[in-house]
């Protein structure tokens, strides 16, 4: 079932057409700049069929919601949780450090999370408890005190319960590329936020790049996608259950194998074929096999280049030697490494964090981690000591650019 590929065709196929989509958004993101909430009702009774008065949802929403599920699933994501916020915990930077470089001139830098920040959880074909604990839980950890979360209505009760328990402040149901819209410009319901974070369709994406000058985003995020490193002593089955998992995602889901033995890429593609006889979600695998295939490469070290060239959201590395593989990777989102590991834990449960670039803009961003929910400023303490070691150099080159009253802010100070 998995069709030859080449690297160039792939890569093109995963980019966004977000130009195709930028004139609805543009009009989505003015009405709700004129009409506020009465603009919100309106777009969400156009495109989610359902007429809502309370955006909010209330505290006896989320506890009714504990009622709807069950006891194991909710015990499971409390267990994730703290998983995730153990990972996270371990990204958290010092508050403030300081360190004298030279006598008399001490540098440092101060961190700051952001106060208020919002994130989307996709809704539709399924609820997204684990989306809700990927992006609320490093907010939380970085410190940010106010974590304002949309996600579509109707709201699964799993995905409020895990909203609850990932710490979220607020939850509102609103979907689409009208809910990026209000938190990144306000409303009379959803005040603003600074940094807006999480996946969704390409009107989310769309929105979230659009409007960047109110709030800043973490990434661009499309359909999911794996891309999978494998020699001879790869396992086919493991190869096609990591594929098909990738796959029941989303139709426009993609995966490539780079493998150097072909009898693996065809051992993989007939358990792919078995594997998929018994998916209860046949319809979206079909069309994201479409878009998935294998390439043959000569080396390992070829096989590396490829990948990187690729920059997959998920890399699956299921070689003998798997370190040799692993020090070479630069582009991805998030490594999965040897044969026992799992993409599907790193979405659930590892610690880890599953919101990721894709489409290869892992060539350039990183998955959501605590770093995203922070902001550094610069610390310099110079006494006078520290100032005459310095100052012949900023006032030479003060004078040199023409700024005469930056050189003479220093030589006041050395009188």
């Amino acid at each position: 079932m998995l069709k030859p590929l080449q690297v160039g065709a792939w890569v093109q196929s995963r980019r966004s057409d977000i130009d195709g989509v930028r004139e609805p958004v543009e009009a989505i993101i003015q009405e709700v700049q004129e009409g506020k909430d009465a603009a919100l009702r309106d777009l969400t009774a156009r495109f989610d069929g359902i007429d809502i008065e309370d955006f909010r949802v209330t505290e006896d929403e989320i506890e009714a919601a504990y009622d709807e599920v069950e006891t194991e699933i909710t015990e499971r994501l409390i267990e994730a949780e703290a998983r995730i916020t153990q990972f996270h915990e371990l990204q958290r930077r010092t508050g403030m450090w300081l360190q004298e470089t030279e006598p008399g001139i001490t540098l440092g830098v101060k961190t700051t999370a952001l106060s208020r920040i919002g994130a989307y959880v996709p809704g539709g074909r399924a609820a997204y408890p684990s989306t809700a604990l990927m992006t609320a839980v490093p907010a939380r950890v970085a410190g940010v005190k106010e974590i304002c979360c949309c996600t579509p209505p109707p709201i699964h009760p799993l995905t409020l319960v895990a909203l609850d328990i990932a710490g979220v402040s607020e939850i509102y149901r609103l979907g689409g590329a009208q809910a990026i819209a209000a938190m990144a410009l306000g409303t009379e319901s959803v005040a603003p936020v600074q940094k807006i974070v999480g996946p969704g369709n390409i009107y989310v994406t769309a929105a979230k790049m659009l409007l960047r000058d109110h709030a800043e985003i973490d990434f661009p995020a499309g359909p999911s996608e794996i891309g999978i490193i494998a020699d001879r002593s790869a396992v086919p089955e493991y190869i096609a259950a990591d594929i098909l998992a990738q796959a029941e995602h989303d139709p426009k889901a993609a995966c490539i194998l780079i493998t150097t033995d072909p009898a693996i890429a065809e051992a993989a593609s007939a358990e792919v074929a078995r594997m998929f006889e018994k998916s209860p979600r046949q319809e979206i695998i079909q069309k994201a096999l479409d878009n998935s295939g294998y390439i043959i490469a000569e080396t390992l070290d070829e096989a590396v280049n490829l990948m990187n060239e690729i920059a997959p959201e998920h890399l699956s590395i299921q070689v003998a030697d798997t370190f040799a593989v692993l020090s070479k990777i630069e582009n991805a989102g998030s490594i999965f490494a040897g044969p026992f590991t799992a993409v599907a834990c790193g979405d659930y449960a590892s610690g880890t964090n599953h919101v990721l670039p894709t489409a290869g803009y892992a060539r350039m961003y990183s998955g959501l981690n605590v770093d995203h929910f922070c902001k550094t400023s610069t610390i310099q303490m110079i006494d006078r000591k520290g100032l005459e070691a310095i100052g012949d150099i900023v006032e030479t080159l003060a004078d040199a650019e023409g700024l005469h009253a930056h050189a003479e802010s220093v030589r006041v100070r050395r009188k």
